[in-house]
């Protein structure tokens, strides 16, 4: 991915925030909402500017992707929670924590791959 498509996609998000208007019409809510989109991608990209590999690239902007399109769906910009109970994946016999751990992580959808593990 080249540097200008990840600058459209940042610009792509910021203008998504500038005409952001919260579900509940609530002038506060909705400057909230805009003020979370806004420090949230600004985060996120620095957060990941320093990457270079372009599988790493494009994991990222397929993230960004999927959680302005949820976003934009359920008109709710907060990150959709995943509910997988600490110990609820099967594994085969004899594999335990390191195979959960794997499992969780492998479970885990696209647009929550930048969410600290809770």
């Amino acid at each position: 991915m080249s540097r200008a498509n990840v600058l459209s996609l940042y610009r792509r998000v910021l203008r998504i925030a500038r005409s952001w208007k919260a579900q509940s019409s609530i002038p506060k809510d909705t400057d909230t909402e805009k003020k979370y989109i806004t420090q949230e991608a600004r985060t996120l990209f620095r957060q990941n500017q320093q990457i270079t590999d372009p599988e790493s690239i494009q994991r990222c902007m397929e993230e960004c992707e999927a959680r302005i399109e949820i976003g934009l769906h359920y008109r709710n910009p907060y990150p959709r929670p995943t509910y997988l109970p600490p110990m609820g994946l099967a594994t085969q016999k004899g594999r335990k924590l390191r195979a959960q751990q794997r499992l969780r992580k492998q479970a885990k959808p696209v647009y929550l791959q930048s969410q600290d593990e809770t």
